[in-house]
């Protein structure tokens, strides 16, 4: 029994650190020495061989883990499947920096959000920002809720948000080939939907308002005070489009003309 319970704990050990060891067991008296020095030699080349390939395979695990993380800051095409798991929605869509220092932002077509099951894939839009200007999460706490499709900031200049509503909401005659024409004009579309941008009644806050077309899609223009805010509305597919950029005393005083830049760079494509 005592010879049984020494091969079993050898083998244990063994496995554990496949060279030679040295074993004291404490409950074994005048059957063996008390120092027993055991080799394994048959058999470790097979249990050393597979110990190294365990250790290759953390090994190459841990670099995969490593490089998946650290080259995330430099995009690349064979990065695309690594990118779109490890931040589970938030696949980065910004271009190269321009002569100016603008990059151009265009929600992927592999991005999650569809508002769901039955919707179809949302049309993507684009804009461009300055260089200094990130990604950051979105929090269903924001205004907007389940419907905020996109946030971007900046510590020096402010922030943006893109909020994707289905058109049912507002009406079930829109079809799934609406137009910000139909949903209703400049004034009806700013009074529904800009409490979901501001969180307040924008009753006497409009400054402004524009309509403008891009390659035969119409957008509605607002600049809103207080508080400070340029909001753009379009719609397309089955959606609307809700787009703002806004800042803080300081940083509207300071930045406006980038912010409002950002603002006009907005399409539906």
């Amino acid at each position: 029994m005592a010879t049984t319970a020494l091969s079993t704990t050898t083998l244990l050990s063994s496995r554990r650190n496949p060279q030679h060891m040295y074993f004291q067991p404490s409950s074994i008296k005048n059957e063996i020495p008390k120092t027993v020095h055991v080799s394994v030699s048959k058999d470790s080349f097979s249990i050393n061989e597979e110990s190294d390939k365990c250790s290759s395979l953390l090994v190459n695990r841990r670099t995969v883990l490593v490089s998946g993380v650290s080259l995330l800051g430099f995009p690349g095409v064979g990065l695309a499947v690594v990118k779109q798991g490890l931040l589970a929605g938030r696949i980065p869509g910004l271009s190269e920096p321009d002569e100016q220092g603008w990059r151009t932002y265009r929600r992927p077509d592999e991005k999650s959000g569809g508002h769901g099951i039955g919707w179809s894939p949302i049309i993507p839009y684009t804009f461009s920002v300055p260089q200094e200007w990130e990604e950051v999460p979105v929090s269903i706490a924001d205004l907007g809720g389940t419907e905020l499709d996109l946030r971007f900031s900046s510590s020096k200049e402010g922030r943006l948000f893109v909020i994707v509503a289905p058109v049912l909401r507002f009406s079930d005659e829109l079809g799934d080939n609406a137009t910000i024409e139909k949903i209703g004009p400049p004034d009806k579309v700013i009074s529904a939907f800009g409490p979901e941008m501001i969180g307040e009644n924008v009753e006497g806050k409009v400054l402004s308002s524009s309509v403008a077309e891009h390659e035969g899609r119409t957008y509605y223009k607002f600049e809103l005070e207080p508080p400070h805010i340029f909001i753009t509305a379009t719609a397309a597919g089955n959606r609307l489009y809700l787009f703002g950029v806004t800042g803080n005393g300081l940083q509207w005083k300071r930045h406006y003309n980038d912010l409002k830049k950002i603002s006009d760079s907005f399409r539906v494509v």
